[in-house]
């Protein structure tokens, strides 16, 4: 593996550094070990047990080549300082929970606003990476966001022709506008009007939009899906569907909970949706589980003890622990499998989650 030295720095809004970045140039391979300690590659094992064993005495220097930087006080708080001033280059879109789990949902925002935004092009500078850093499954979302068209929401899966997308199994309220009472300020303009604008807007899946996705996606793509179930209606939706054959087992059914115009977030309800899918379905499904904000942790660890599937992240939910926001998706998934593997349950490598869903493979995606 190479080492990277980057002397032009530019963060997501175009602001430069000028400080460089160098990327693997630390335990990158043998021969930077051999250059670094000085001797040949093959006696670095026996040169690092010497030292190991007799570490050299540390000295005090008047002037050493490498000095400590101490920020602290009012150098930390605002725009472009403290770590803000530093090129710290952030975690790949997707990957930063690779490690920890099977597959992974994408969604994108703009880059400049933070709005969400449906453009292939964002979706295609992190992809590639994903797929080159670690074998989880990706799966893209069709929902988008609010306000955009089904052309839109589908045209990045189109492009990029994954192993799997998500598809809502209808058309629901959901509310977004309770929040407003919980924040005081926003940081772009578009967040305070998307939330407000929810109390009239509906997300639309007809089953004229259903049917073009499975088309264009499943049978254009060979792409299989997380059929997100906002609701009991949603899951006779599904069974529709498999009754006229345009979608075939095993189905992945992502029943979704605590959405604002869909099923609460009850344990009533997951013994509910659950017996439903079972009656529609029986032996033809893979029962996955998410739950919207507070309920994520607690309704996917009792859901997981009934043999669910379960998903988290960033989408679902802010927090990693009451009062407490999560800093990326790692920390959720990291946590949820914690706690799954604390109860005896196995974590299913992505090639065995193929096998579950009858995937068509990483070979076979676009990107």
């Amino acid at each position: 593996r190479k080492a990277f030295l980057f002397t032009n720095i530019p963060d997501s809004k175009g602001r430069g550094y000028d400080i460089p970045v160098v990327i693997g140039a630390l335990a990158a391979n043998a021969e930077i070990y051999s250059i670094g300690m000085g001797v040949a590659v093959d006696e670095i094992g026996e040169t690092w047990r010497r030292a190991i064993a007799g570490p050299i005495a540390p000295r005090i220097v008047e002037c050493a080549p490498c000095q400590e930087v101490v920020i602290d006080g009012e150098a930390l708080q605002g725009p472009g300082k403290g770590l803000d001033a530093l090129p710290i280059p952030i975690s790949t879109p997707g990957y930063d929970a690779a490690p920890y789990l099977t597959a992974t949902n994408c969604i994108t925002r703009d880059p400049e606003t933070g709005e969400p935004s449906p453009d292939p092009d964002l979706f295609m500078r992190f992809l590639p990476r994903i797929k080159q850093q670690c074998d989880a499954v990706v799966n893209i979302t069709t929902g988008g966001g609010q306000g955009m068209t089904l052309d839109q929401r589908i045209a990045a899966a189109k492009r990029a022709s994954p192993e799997m997308a998500s598809l809502n199994m209808g058309s629901i309220n959901f509310g977004l506008y309770p929040m407003l009472s919980r924040y005081q300020s926003f940081d772009h303009a578009w967040e305070r009007a998307h939330l407000e604008d929810s109390r009239d807007a509906i997300f639309r899946n007809t089953f004229s939009d259903i049917e073009r996705v499975l088309e264009e996606l499943g049978e254009g793509c060979g792409t299989r899906f997380e059929y997100e179930c906002y609701d009991v209606g949603h899951l006779y939706t599904l069974a529709h569907f498999l009754d006229r054959g345009l979608v075939k087992p095993p189905l992945f059914v992502q029943t979704v909970f605590g959405i604002l115009g869909g099923i609460g977030p009850d344990p009533e309800n997951v013994l509910h949706m659950r017996r439903i899918a079972d009656k529609l379905f029986g032996n033809d499904y893979k029962w996955s589980i998410l739950a919207a904000g507070r309920h994520q942790m607690p309704l996917a660890t009792m859901a997981a003890t009934m043999g669910a599937n379960v998903r988290v992240g960033l989408e679902d939910s802010l927090y990693l622990a009451k009062g407490e926001l999560a800093p990326d998706n790692a920390s959720q998934v990291a946590k949820i499998r914690r706690i799954l593997e604390e109860l005896s349950l196995e974590i299913a490598t992505p090639d065995e989650a193929r096998a579950m869903l009858a995937l068509k493979g990483g070979d076979q995606v676009g990107f």
